[in-house]
C-alpha cells in the first residue's frame, strides 16, 4: 500500500506517487516520460515521444463529443531537486521519500515535486477516467522546464489541433494566471587563475540559512541570495584587508532558485586575521538589521580554514567588483497588476573553478524591452572585467488576452463548484504558456493549480484538499465544454 493510498482523490494521488518512485529532475526525465509512455500503451492511447522526452497523449471525446474542439491539459515533467544540508540522497538516482499527514504532502529533505508533478498526475487520472465526459483531449508533458522550458521549446507542435490550453502549473488555488514574464539564463565566465600561498592564513566565510525559493514566485519576498550578499561581504572586507585574495567561492544549485547558502575561502596576511574576524561579525549584525523581517535564520560565519592557492589581489578585486556591481532581486514592478514584480534578477548559481569565476543569472520581465536592458546590461559587466557570456533557455512573455472565452468558462466553474469569485492575475514566474501561444496561433490559455508553498526547496507542502478542488473544477471544466 502506498504512503499516499488513503488520500483522495484516489487516482491522482496513486500516479502522483507512481512519478515521484523514478528521478525526474530536471535534465534527467527519461524514466518520467517513459512512465506516461508505459501509460499510453497499457490504457490503448495514441502518443508521441520525442528526442527531448516531451510525450503527447491523445484521447478520443466521449460519445456525443468526438468532433468537438480538442483541449490541450499540459504541464512538465521535471522538478527541482533540492535538498537540506544533511540528506545524502542522490536525487538523479533515487526516488523521493514522501510524507503525509493527511492535510499535506511533502518529502523527508527533499523538494517534492509538486512543481509540477501535480500536473502530471491529475491528468493521467483524467485519462484513465472512463466515466468523465470530456472533448477531445490532447495531454502534452514537457521536459526541462525549470532549466530554461528546454523541453517546451524543441516540442513539434504540428500536429496540434487544439487551440484551448489549461496549464497546470501556478500554485494558488483561485487565482488563475492569464499573463507572464519571459526570461533568459546568462552564463558567465571571468577568467582567473590561482597562485600558490607563501605565509598566508586562510578563513573559510560562509553564508547560511537563507529562505531560498522559487526566484519568480519568491523574488518580491525580500528573500536575501547568499551568493550576492556574501559577495558583498568579502567586496567590502578588502577595505580593511587589502591582501585579501580569493581562494574559494560556490552557491546556488538551480539558476531558478534564490540561492540559500554561499561559501567562500579567503587568504589575507597575518597581521589582518584579527581584522578580518571583526569585520565579519561587524557585517553579520549589519545582515540580521537588514534581514530581520523576512530572513530570521541568516548567519555569516568565519574560521580558520586550509588553503593552498588564490587568486591574485587584482584578480579577486576585478571578480568581487563585478559580482558588487551585479543587479539581483526586483528591477521594477508591474504597471498593470500592482503587487506584481515586472523585471527581476537572480543570482542563482556561483562556482570559482579553474579557469575562472562562473556564475549563472535567471532575468524575467513582463516587458521585451526591460529583459533587452539587462541581457546588455550583464553582457557589459562581464566583458568590463575581461569575460564571457552565454545565453540559453530564451522564452518569451505571455500576454494578456482580454477576450478569452476558456478564462471565462473556467471563472464561471470555480464560482458555481465554491461560491466565491475567482482571481485572475499574471505571475512572475515563467510559463511555457509563451511558448506554446507563440507555436500555436490563437491559442486561447488558462494556467491554475492547487495551493503548494515554498516550492523548489526542502520545505515544499502540497495541500491535499485543495488538489482535490482543483482536481474537481478541472473535471468540470472539461464536462462543460462544447
Amino acid at each position: 500500500m502506498g504512503i499516499l493510498s488513503k488520500l483522495e482523490p484516489k487516482n491522482v494521488f496513486a500516479y502522483f506517487e507512481q512519478l515521484c518512485a523514478v528521478p525526474h529532475g530536471s535534465g534527467n526525465t527519461r524514466a518520467a516520460s517513459d512512465l506516461c509512455a508505459e501509460f499510453a500503451r497499457a490504457h490503448g492511447l495514441r502518443y508521441r515521444q520525442d528526442a527531448a522526452n516531451n510525450i503527447v497523449i491523445w484521447k478520443d471525446g466521449t460519445p456525443g463529443r468526438e468532433h468537438a474542439a480538442p483541449v490541450i491539459l499540459q504541464g512538465h515533467l521535471d522538478m527541482v531537486c533540492a535538498k537540506t544540508a544533511d540528506c545524502a540522497k542522490d536525487m538523479a538516482r533515487e526516488p523521493i521519500d514522501l510524507v503525509t499527514d493527511g492535510a499535506y504532502v511533502w518529502a523527508d529533505k527533499t523538494s517534492l515535486g509538486g512543481d509540477d508533478g501535480v500536473a502530471v498526475a491529475m491528468v493521467l487520472a483524467i485519462l484513465a477516467d472512463e466515466t468523465l465526459p470530456h472533448p477531445p483531449i490532447e495531454a502534452v508533458f514537457t521536459s526541462d522546464e525549470e532549466v530554461g522550458m528546454d523541453g517546451a521549446l524543441a516540442l513539434d507542435c504540428s500536429d496540434l489541433r487544439g487551440r484551448r490550453l489549461l496549464n497546470i502549473d501556478s500554485e494558488d488555488e483561485g487565482e488563475f494566471t492569464v499573463s507572464c514574464a519571459g526570461g533568459v539564463r546568462v552564463d558567465s565566465l571571468l577568467p582567473a587563475e590561482r597562485q600558490p600561498l607563501c605565509s598566508e592564513r586562510a578563513y573559510a566565510v560562509t553564508l547560511s540559512g537563507a529562505l531560498g525559493g522559487h526566484s519568480g514566485v519568491e523574488i518580491g519576498k525580500g528573500r536575501a541570495n547568499a551568493a550576492h550578499l556574501l559577495a558583498r561581504a568579502l567586496f567590502m572586507a578588502r577595505d580593511v584587508c587589502p591582501s585579501l585574495r580569493l581562494a574559494d567561492l560556490r552557491g546556488g544549485q538551480f539558476d531558478n532558485v534564490i540561492c540559500r547558502d554561499c561559501a567562500s575561502v579567503v587568504a589575507l596576511a597575518e597581521g589582518e586575521a584579527a581584522v578580518l574576524e571583526r569585520f565579519v561579525e561587524g557585517f553579520a549584525a549589519t545582515l540580521r538589521e537588514e534581514y530581520a523581517a523576512t530572513e530570521p535564520g541568516l548567519t555569516l560565519t568565519c574560521a580558520p580554514a586550509a588553503a593552498d592557492a588564490a587568486l591574485s589581489t587584482d584578480d579577486t578585486a576585478r571578480l568581487l567588483r563585478t559580482l558588487f556591481l551585479l543587479p539581483q532581486g526586483v528591477q521594477e514592478m508591474s504597471f498593470d497588476f500592482p503587487g506584481l514584480v515586472r523585471t527581476s534578477l537572480n543570482l542563482g548559481m556561483i562556482a570559482l573553478e579553474r579557469e575562472g569565476l562562473r556564475y549563472t543569472c535567471s532575468m524575467r520581465s513582463a516587458a521585451a524591452s526591460q529583459k533587452e536592458r539587462l541581457r546588455r546590461l550583464l553582457r557589459v559587466l562581464a566583458e568590463s572585467a575581461g569575460g564571457t557570456v552565454r545565453e540559453r533557455g530564451d522564452y518569451p512573455a505571455w500576454a494578456y488576452n482580454r477576450d478569452s472565452a476558456l478564462r471565462a468558462l473556467v471563472l464561471d466553474v470555480y464560482r458555481d463548484l465554491t461560491g466565491r469569485e475567482g482571481r485572475v492575475g499574471a505571475t512572475h514566474g515563467g510559463l511555457e504558456c509563451g511558448l506554446l501561444v507563440d507555436k500555436l496561433p490563437g491559442l486561447d490559455a488558462v494556467s491554475l493549480g492547487p495551493n503548494l508553498s515554498d516550492v523548489h526547496s526542502p520545505r515544499e507542502r502540497l495541500d491535499v484538499a485543495s488538489a482535490a478542488r482543483t482536481y474537481a473544477l478541472l473535471c468540470e471544466v472539461l464536462r462543460r465544454m462544447k
